[in-house]
């Protein structure tokens, strides 16, 4: 039927019932005009769609018709467009009635609730072309997503010390309440993974070598307590005692350390970590850091290794590859990371080994981009998403034209807006309507909150580089925070 029929098809349930009568007959359909073949009842009569047009227009647009031959002229099919006279006389005289003609309005209406129906009779579905783009997608993620980390090899993380995050507020001046917080979770948190963790902690051989050094690679750690040096002064005093009591045969010649003089090297020793904390972090040694670069190099390479698995991503000039890749690889990780995150502990599982973001502010990132990034994956992952839909958020990201230094927007603009298509397609088609509700655009919400974490996250690497240098970042990895192109 066409948009024209739909346009004007009568609101009354009598026509419906005549044509319903006329269809279940088997009896072919004249029109009662001209006597074309009709196409249904307009307008209260059974016409073709050339006579219901021309009473339409007849009776929006008011013209005075004359016949030539004094109105007896006999409207067929050939000849009905000679005397509009009597084809609208004719038109009359059936029935067809001007009140059944519907305004712009109501026309627009009415297709509106048909194209609605029809939606709902008929659910989006996925087209070939949009399954095969999925699949291509779903086969290079399962090549390079470990998700028991067994392929995984690391330098040991280091965890016996206190949390970096409980020296990084109290030097910045916050609350005693948040450091409380930050103890609390840190000694939580070692309790419920100590098990997971014992492979992976520092020996007390490292911890005297640390001592022997003079200090060069010392950690922060606690001054010991004025109480417990008390009770020692005690307990050499009480030797001294029963050397003297013996005759002095047992007895060696040494100097007890002065209250004063104790007091006083604890007072320099604080001194001493005060500096430390004003030079900028110069001295401070970030734990975790070797491990935290392993697990992050580890993560780029799979997600290179995803990309080039891409014939699309392949396809392009190579300096938009390295353009894209630079440019969505802490999107990309975050994204595969939120996979294994769990809401209910606020630790990521990834296989044998467990994280929490203390791990991170031990490695030397700072709460500003930690906070925002935790709220992140709390976000994402309530919205319990499929694996494939983690999958598209990826590829998403990663063709985003408006990267730095791309060159082909307009391809890499094509292919992200044929993903995004796909993924709501996805969507609707696969998800009942509770989970649906707004679930797409809330996708989007996350890959746009993640743009705005990308710029300080190659900050405070480039700053943790900056205080420590050495060997503790992969080149893999500055390149990828670097700026040229």
């Amino acid at each position: 039927m066409s948009k024209e029929n739909l346009s004007d098809w009568p609101p009354s349930q009598t026509s419906t019932e005549e044509e319903e009568e006329e269809e279940d007959d088997g009896e072919p359909k004249v029109c009662q005009v001209c006597g074309d073949r009709a196409t249904g009842y307009h307008f209260n009569a059974m016409t073709c769609e050339g006579c219901k047009g021309f009473f339409r227009r007849a009776m929006k647009h008011p013209t005075k018709f004359c016949c030539p031959r004094q109105g007896v002229c006999v409207i067929t099919k050939n000849n009905r467009r000679q005397c509009q006279a009597c084809r609208l006389h004719k038109c009359q005289s059936i029935g067809m009635l001007k009140e059944l003609i519907m305004s712009k309005e109501a026309v627009e209406k009415r297709r509106s609730q048909i194209r609605r129906n029809r939606m709902v009779e008929e659910p989006p579905v996925l087209s070939p072309q949009q399954e095969a783009v999925i699949q291509e997608l779903f086969n290079a993620h399962e090549k390079t997503f470990d998700i028991t980390f067994s392929h995984f090899q690391f330098r040991p993380i280091d965890r016996d010390l206190n949390p970096m995050s409980v020296w990084n507020q109290t030097a910045s001046g916050q609350s005693v309440k948040q450091t409380r917080r930050m103890d609390n979770l840190s000694s939580s948190y070692s309790t419920s993974t100590s098990t997971s963790f014992s492979s992976s902690s520092c020996s007390l051989e490292d911890e005297e070598k640390d001592r022997s050094d003079g200090g060069k690679n010392t950690v922060f750690t606690t001054l010991p307590d004025v109480a417990d040096l008390t009770t020692n002064m005690e307990e050499k005093e009480e030797e001294k005692k029963e050397d003297r009591s013996d005759g002095g045969k047992n007895t060696v010649f040494t100097t007890l350390p002065d209250v004063a003089d104790l007091t006083t090297n604890m007072e320099e020793k604080e001194e001493e970590k005060k500096e430390d904390r004003s030079d900028g972090g110069k001295n401070t040694v970030f734990t975790t850091l070797p491990h935290i670069a392993d697990l992050t190099t580890y993560m780029i390479q799979n997600i290179i290794n995803f990309a080039k698995g891409l014939p699309s991503f392949r396809a392009l000039a190579i300096d938009d590859q390295i353009s894209l890749l630079k440019g969505a690889m802490f999107e990309m990780m975050q994204i595969r990371f939120n996979m294994m995150f769990n809401v209910k502990t606020g630790i990521w599982e990834c296989g044998p080994l467990t994280y929490c973001m203390d791990d991170a502010v031990r490695a030397g990132f700072q709460r500003h981009l930690l906070d925002p990034l935790m709220r992140f994956h709390y976000t994402l992952r309530n919205l319990q998403l499929q694996e494939v839909e983690y999958v598209l958020m990826q590829a998403i990201s990663l063709f985003s034209p408006d990267r730095p230094g791309v060159i082909n927007h307009g391809v890499i603009d094509s292919l992200q807006e044929k993903l995004a298509i796909a993924l709501k397609v996805h969507i609707d088609s696969k998800r009942a309507k509770p989970e649906k509700h707004l679930l797409y655009p809330k996708i989007l919400a996350c890959l746009t909150e993640m743009r705005t974490m990308n710029e300080e996250y190659t900050k405070q690497v480039l700053q943790i580089q900056d205080i420590q240098p050495g060997n503790s970042f992969d080149p893999l990895i500055l390149e990828v925070v670097s700026k040229d192109p």
